[in-house]
């Protein structure tokens, strides 16, 4: 059975698409089997592993509004563990189509029901805010990955999307659980990260994941390419960080 993760940030801009990607392709290079699912009507994650947005007929929103089963819209990528569930531009409109359902805040649960036992890990890519989707993704999941840039402000967002942690722990799935805090952006040349970094390990005691990810050209450049930074450049300092990310984890679990 599948461990569900999201990765969740209400705050745009904190790596979040670029986790979801390198560390679903990070995990799939140790030959655990990964489905990733683009829920950011962005698409970005669906283009980042080399998915073209504007070619696909069917995509998560089918899933969950019935339309599809999802095992017809999985995807393949490059790497033969790594499948996707790719977003189509659709997905903009779930949340309206959805508010008079009085199961909204399932429709994914249910939905990955079909396909749980086929992976060993299932990675939501979120979309940066509180929404509708978002809540979808945090009741389907057994926990939430938190990229945190290693910024001013970056503890400021924090407290809001702990709050419907909460709320969602409390009223919706009582599983739920913090799978880590994961420190971005990192520039260690710039004493505000190093003193962003002290500050969220104290107060997040024992929930920040060791592995940092630091500022990297190569990792900024490869979605470009449509490609997991592994394979665009193996060598690079942000393909290194995400295999110990994965690494960091599977040991874990």
């Amino acid at each position: 059975m599948a461990r569900i993760i999201s990765i969740a940030n209400q705050k745009g801009g904190v790596g979040k698409t670029t986790t979801a990607v390198n560390l679903a392709a990070s995990i799939a290079v140790a030959e655990k089997k990964v489905l990733l699912i683009d829920f950011d009507p962005q698409g970005n994650t669906t283009s980042g592993v080399g998915i073209s947005k504007h070619d696909l007929k069917a995509g998560i929103y089918q899933a969950i509004i019935g339309h599809n089963n999802i095992k017809d819209v999985v995807m393949d990528t490059e790497i033969s563990f790594l499948k996707v569930v790719p977003a189509t531009v659709d997905l903009i409109g779930a949340e309206i189509e959805l508010i008079d359902d009085p199961e909204r805040e399932m429709k994914l649960k249910h939905v990955l029901k079909d396909i749980v036992n086929d992976y060993d890990y299932i990675l939501i890519d979120c979309p940066p805010s509180l929404s509708l989707l978002t809540i979808n993704a945090l009741t389907a999941s057994h926990s939430v990955l938190i990229p945190l840039q290693c910024e001013y402000y970056a503890l400021e967002g924090i407290s809001q999307l702990m709050k419907t942690f909460n709320l969602i722990k409390q009223n919706l799935n009582p599983h739920l659980e913090i799978e880590g805090i994961l420190l971005t952006m990192f520039d260690s040349r710039n004493n505000l990260s190093h003193q962003v970094a002290d500050e969220v390990k104290s107060h997040f005691n024992g929930k920040v994941f060791k592995t940092i990810i630091s500022r990297n050209v190569r990792l900024s450049e490869s979605p470009s390419f449509g490609k997991p930074v592994l394979l665009y450049d193996i060598a690079s300092k942000g393909a290194v960080s995400y295999l110990e990310l994965a690494k960091e984890m599977l040991g874990k679990n």
